[in-house]
């Protein structure tokens, strides 16, 4: 695989100056209740480009506001605190114009097209110029599209933001005005997520007793430390992966990042670069999972092996892993050969898995273990090094959710 890899790096890597950012500087304009951009009123609770269709959702309307994105933004803070389980509806009228393109958009955004491949679009299934928000940390929350109108239910609690699906280099010339209101939840409790519990039923120095250590390559050579678990069915874990960003990844090279390359105008075609086999419980991974930004995916990527547990907990499937990072390339001390280096401190990386996957309002309770003799530092299967506190993440995922 990494020989495979290697004799496809150029022509990623030239993919890669094609896409190189430029970032600008970001201005935001909050506009005033009741005071609506001139010539584009947006009226409360109505759709701009279909007002039959709006529909008041449950709850009280506990605030709403109007502001106002140009072409030349990428992000802008509303500085609105949303709780989890609050719905959100956002409208927005206006044009944008890009030097390149043949006509105006408005917030529903561009229709995409092959050049859409060399951009690094925030949120990839949209099109160039529609407007997305996301609520939490910037770092791990994941963009949703707004387009003209979009009534969300909030799986987290956190802070709005609203955007410009365009590349960090990219600035159309036009106004956004988005309107925003927010409704209280039905009954006035919160939604309670992806809540930090100091232990699990279940989980204790008897089920870490099956449960090997490290994943270990097809010779048997010791690798990846085990550092996370998932409580929950399969369709839940896939769920939870999904909604997250994580693209699966197919340990089959003959499924290259190529043939998704041509095939796709999605940023997941770049993610799905193979995954090397690595085997725990005497089989290779049920699933691979990487998130990265697809550009960046030849030298850097977040990547974990899942695989499900022979045993279950309480009735339940249990899924164990192995996350790291890699960070770039060193030297394979095994065949000579060229392989992904990991980020040795690999605790950030089971703490990234936690974030991404409680940002979704899809795990219910979270909590961390330190079975007798923890694993602090090793050798990987390749030669390097890695080393951690001991702790194995335990993430319990919600069945059953309401629907946005």
């Amino acid at each position: 695989m990494d020989r495979l890899l290697m004799r496809k790096l150029p022509f990623l890597l030239g993919l890669s100056f094609l896409a190189a950012a430029y970032p600008h500087a970001l201005r935001g304009q909050l506009v005033r209740e009741n005071t609506a951009p001139p010539g584009q009123p947006v009226a409360a609770g109505q759709d701009p480009q279909n007002p039959a269709s709006a529909q008041t959702p449950p709850g009280k309307k506990r605030l709403s506001q109007e502001l106002q994105i140009t072409g030349e933004q990428s992000w802008i803070d509303t500085t609105i605190d949303i709780q989890a389980g609050e719905h959100v509806v956002i409208a927005a009228t206006g044009k944008l114009r890009y030097a390149d393109a043949k006509d105006d958009n408005g917030p529903d955004g561009l229709p995409r097209g092959f050049k859409d491949l060399l951009r690094v679009l925030p949120f990839n299934d949209a099109g160039r110029g529609a407007l997305i928000g996301r609520i939490g940390d910037a770092d791990i929350a994941q963009p949703f599209l707004i387009g003209a109108r979009r009534d969300v239910l909030a799986p987290v609690s956190g802070r709005l933001s609203v955007g410009i699906n365009q590349a960090a280099d990219d600035t159309g010339d036009g106004t956004y005005a988005v309107r925003i209101e927010v409704y209280s939840l039905e009954g006035g409790t919160a939604r309670v997520v992806a809540r930090q519990v100091s232990s699990l039923p279940g989980i204790d120095n008897n089920l870490f007793s099956k449960i090997p250590r490290r994943i270990a390559d097809k010779e048997g050579n010791a690798g990846d430390m085990v550092n996370f678990l998932i409580v929950g069915s399969e369709a839940a874990m896939q769920r939870v992966f999904t909604t997250a960003g994580w693209v699966k990844v197919d340990a089959d090279v003959k499924d290259t990042v190529l043939h998704g390359l041509i095939g796709s105008l999605s940023k997941e075609s770049y993610l799905t670069m193979p995954m090397s086999q690595l085997y725990l419980f005497g089989r290779p991974q049920d699933y691979g999972w990487a998130h990265a930004e697809p550009i960046s995916v030849v030298r850097s990527r977040n990547h974990l092996r899942i695989w499900k547990a022979p045993f279950q907990i309480n009735g339940v499937m249990l899924w164990v892993g192995a996350a790291t990072h890699d960070i770039g390339f060193e030297r394979d001390q095994r065949n000579n050969g060229i392989t992904h280096k990991i980020d040795p401190d690999i605790d950030l990386e089971r703490d990234y898995v936690e974030k991404t996957l409680a940002s979704t309002g899809l795990v219910s309770e979270i909590s961390h273990f330190l079975p007798d003799h923890p694993m602090k530092e090793a050798k990987t299967a390749t030669g390097g090094t890695f080393h951690s506190n001991g702790q194995v993440l335990i993430l319990k995922l919600e069945e059953s959710v309401p629907n946005p």
